[in-house]
């Protein structure tokens, strides 16, 4: 069974879609789904233009409250945690300030870890986790990142950025053809057109 981690953000829309395209490629094919945070603040901070937008640093509330689960509650209580906040962030209308506190409770953690999304003592693990992910693939790309481990070999690469999540046995063949596409020696990139704004529909 190959191990597949997975670096994201959980404020990127493209990630959320990408996200759930893998929880289909867990449907058809032999892998164990691993989440690993990463942070587009760090991942931006020393750019001239923040391309987030975030000069007020809010994108680093969510991840530490991400860092708070999984150092309290693990892999499992992190991507619980992740998929009932991202249905919120990304499926709703608009923002709803108790999104945090209700994705808590459906994922049956804590409300009180909302309040570590200003504890500044959880950057240094966003960022050593952040850093592994990056670390694979080289500071040059965004979230999602994704490593794929078997007993052949490690690869890994940043994306793919999809609009739309392809379902069933399409997700299992787009995964096929990108792990295969990363393993060629000397391979780096392929880009189509534009990305359109993601469908979750």
């Amino acid at each position: 069974m190959a191990v597949v981690d997975v670096w994201f953000d959980p404020s990127c829309p493209y990630t959320w879609v990408t996200a759930n395209w893998l929880l289909e490629v867990e449907r058809v094919r032999p892998i164990e789904l691993r989440w690993n945070i990463m942070s587009l603040s760090v991942l931006n901070e020393d750019k001239e233009i923040d391309p987030e937008g975030d000069t007020e640093g809010y994108l680093w509330l969510p991840v530490r409250i991400c860092a708070a689960v999984e150092q309290e509650h693990g892999h499992t209580g992190l991507r619980d945690f992740y998929f009932a906040l991202g249905r919120r962030l990304h499926e709703g209308a608009e923002w709803d300030p108790e999104a945090i506190p209700q994705a808590l409770i459906e994922a049956g953690l804590p409300v009180s870890l909302a309040d570590q999304a200003w504890n500044t003592d959880y950057d240094q693990r966003i960022r050593a986790s952040h850093e592994r992910g990056v670390g694979l693939v080289g500071t040059h790309v965004g979230t999602p990142i994704i490593s794929v481990t078997d007993e052949a070999r490690r690869s890994a690469w940043f994306g793919p950025v999809l609009s739309r999540v392809p379902r069933g046995e399409v997700a299992g063949t787009l995964f096929d053809a990108v792990s295969t596409m990363v393993a060629v020696p000397g391979f780096h990139e392929v880009k189509t057109t534009a990305p359109s704004p993601p469908d979750l529909s």
